[in-house]
């Protein structure tokens, strides 16, 4: 059984803009229940759900969620297929419901390996609800850390064909446009960041849950925020 989770009460006029989170455990999830690791990624897809429209609800503007990595092919193949499937399923439900939720969907990632019915649906979801007061949700398939800071290197020395400024390789970043996390949570106990947003989370504050992703609640994401509403934020300063 998952541990009881205690109740806090945050500030709703200080919400980070944005959060971002390492959604870690559901294999572990699964396996501890003697079940198929399939069902731990359902369940953590479920968990999603839930906590994008919890974060809109509160007034988050920006929610970024490591779902699958670069690493992640390495996988069983059975157990990957599960991952793209639920990420295509989520993306058709998507389609049909982001205009009346207000949420705006953007993929962050190396999209070459995606084809046919799975890439036009990443194009196109993207394309969908662009209101200025929408909740961005940056959903990072196929992302890895580093293969984000060669590529938008490569890119910024491409377009100014000389040395480039920190300004310049930021505008090419999968995130482009949108502000550095504020807060990052990751899940199931593991202290390390795993190749997310390296360049972005210089500033970060982080919070690391026992919970795994299946079992986290809104009263984490509460703890989570409430821990970062009593930091003092110094970017190197005294």
């Amino acid at each position: 059984m998952p541990k009881q989770t205690q109740s806090v009460a945050i500030d709703r006029s200080r919400i980070p803009a944005h959060i971002a989170i390492i959604m870690d455990g559901n294999g572990r999830w699964a396996t501890s229940r003697l079940l198929p690791r399939s069902m731990g990624h359902r369940e953590g897809a479920k968990k999603f759900r839930e906590i994008a429209s919890y974060c809109q609800e509160i007034g988050v503007k920006h929610l970024t969620v490591y779902a699958f990595s670069t690493e992640n092919w390495k996988r069983p193949k059975e157990e990957v297929d599960t991952i793209l499937s639920l990420f295509r399923d989520y993306l058709i439900e998507a389609k049909e419901e982001l205009g009346q939720r207000n949420i705006r969907i953007r993929i962050l990632g190396d999209l070459a390996p995606f084809e046919g019915e799975l890439r036009d649906l990443i194009e196109e979801v993207q394309t969908i609800n662009c209101r200025e007061d929408a909740l961005i949700a940056n959903i990072a398939v196929n992302y890895g850390g580093r293969a984000e800071l060669v590529t938008a290197a490569n890119a910024a020395f491409a377009k100014k064909g000389g040395p480039i400024t920190e300004e310049e390789l930021a505008a090419c970043l999968y995130t482009a446009g949108q502000p550095d996390p504020d807060l990052i949570i990751r899940t199931s106990g593991e202290y390390r960041i795993s190749g997310f947003l390296l360049w972005q989370c210089s500033y970060s504050e982080f919070f690391f849950s026992d919970l795994l992703w299946p079992d986290f609640t809104t009263e984490e994401l509460d703890r989570a925020i409430f821990s970062f509403q009593n930091r003092k934020r110094r970017y190197g300063g005294v």
